[in-house]
């Protein structure tokens, strides 16, 4: 091959200042992965007028390369949003969306059931930042009425609950919102944690949400692997602040975990599917078990919000939890939890290894909660079933 080198003096100058480039026209299934920090300007005048902020360019790696384009892109069209930004992980999401929409002296309402985390942030940063916050009851709308005072400005929506897995009525509460917010000055927004739905059970934005939320750690990885998430809106005016609070804050993502995302979205549907019909048989079988005083999961009928969830979602995912009766003491159930071996011991959900965790539920409201306090969560993977039932059979033998 001709040496096309300029003629500079020093091997290490020639192999980094190489004029060599790939020849146009090669496409191929994977999205390429583009690993930068700095990005090349061709001179000052367009350095000055390169925009990130509509990914019209691109001007540092923290602000956008080709590669996470295609996945805040991607990630819009599945939720039915028109802008993403993505975050190092699902909480990082939720904290963006509260340090850009709110501020000292404002008030965020939090559902009872929701992601324990985000509850914590509310009671320990945000406080500490002047913002105060309020638990309502997601299953009934006029306690959210009574919570929104002339200081609230964000309310947080999560569905299914997070652990518990209640299914809220998300048009009644969304309309709560709407209600308040006339003659408001400045608006309420309503803030749908979507991670459960996966932008796949049901559309946020169709049933009324500003902002929606995903831990893309769950469904859309898949593979118990990465750790990031995102923020999708329609509004213009809502993706500004979220984008530049995102740019102050330094919120990146690494390359590679946007390509293991970006492998695991074609799957997605199927996934989903495929876990969604394997849990409901479990959960089905669950409620016949003996020590088992109730199941929880949107698709049975006796489960909190299963009317709602028939009318609004199309999908039930790979969560259910098991309520034991309460002669079963805690200890008997960590006993349990200790003798599966399919269902391993872990937090986190929607991988192809199935999981189990206890949980003390009253530790993780203020309002009462009816059952045995001790409470196990269930992650259906990817197992056959008959084996994933057949685990479940010889724990349950140690409850006697």
């Amino acid at each position: 091959m001709e040496d096309l080198t300029p003629g500079w003096a020093g091997q290490a100058t020639r192999l980094i200042h190489h004029p060599y480039r790939a020849p146009d026209g090669f496409d191929a299934v994977p999205v390429p992965v583009y690993k930068a920090s700095t990005v090349f300007f061709p001179n000052v005048a367009a350095m000055r007028q390169r925009r990130w902020q509509d990914k019209s360019g691109y001007t540092y790696g923290l602000h956008g390369t080709p590669t996470t384009f295609v996945l805040e892109e991607r990630l819009a069209t599945l939720e039915g949003g028109r802008h993403c930004v993505l975050t190092p992980s699902g909480l990082a999401a939720i904290a963006l969306v509260n340090m850009a929409f709110l501020s000292s002296g404002d008030e965020v309402l939090l559902p009872d059931n929701a992601y324990s985390p985000s509850k914590s942030l509310a009671a320990h940063e945000l406080a500490v930042w002047g913002v105060a916050h309020r638990i309502y009851d997601p299953m009934d709308p006029a306690d959210l009425v009574a919570a929104i005072t002339p200081r609230t400005r964000l309310v947080w929506l999560e569905a299914a609950g997070s652990v518990t897995l209640e299914f809220p009525d998300l048009p009644a509460l969304i309309a709560v919102v709407r209600t308040a917010n006339a003659g408001r000055e400045r608006s309420i927004i309503a803030a749908l944690d979507d991670t459960w739905g996966a932008g796949l059970a049901f559309n946020p934005f169709d049933l009324g949400a500003d902002v929606a939320i995903q831990a893309l750690t769950k469904y859309p990885s898949g593979g118990a692997d990465v750790l990031m998430g995102s923020v999708v809106t329609r509004d213009d005016a809502l993706h500004h602040a979220l984008s530049m609070t995102h740019m102050r804050l330094g919120l990146g993502v690494g390359a590679n975990d946007v390509e293991a995302v970006l492998r695991g979205l074609p799957s997605l549907p199927l996934r989903y599917r495929a876990q969604d019909a394997a849990t409901r048989e479990l959960a089905r079988w669950m409620r016949e078990q003996p020590h088992v005083a109730r199941v929880l999961h949107p698709a049975l009928p006796d489960s909190p919000g299963h009317a709602a969830w028939c009318r609004d979602a199309r999908g039930a995912g790979c969560l259910f939890s098991v309520v034991f009766e309460p002669a079963v003491s805690p200890e008997r159930v960590d006993a349990f939890c200790d003798a599966l071996r399919l269902f391993r011991l872990g937090y986190s959900w929607a991988g192809p290894v199935s999981l189990c965790m206890p949980y003390d539920v009253p530790q993780l409201r203020q309002r009462p909660w009816p059952y045995a306090p001790r409470l196990v969560r269930f992650s259906v993977g990817l197992e056959d079933v008959e084996d994933l039932r057949a685990d479940l059979a010889q724990a349950l033998a140690v409850l006697g």
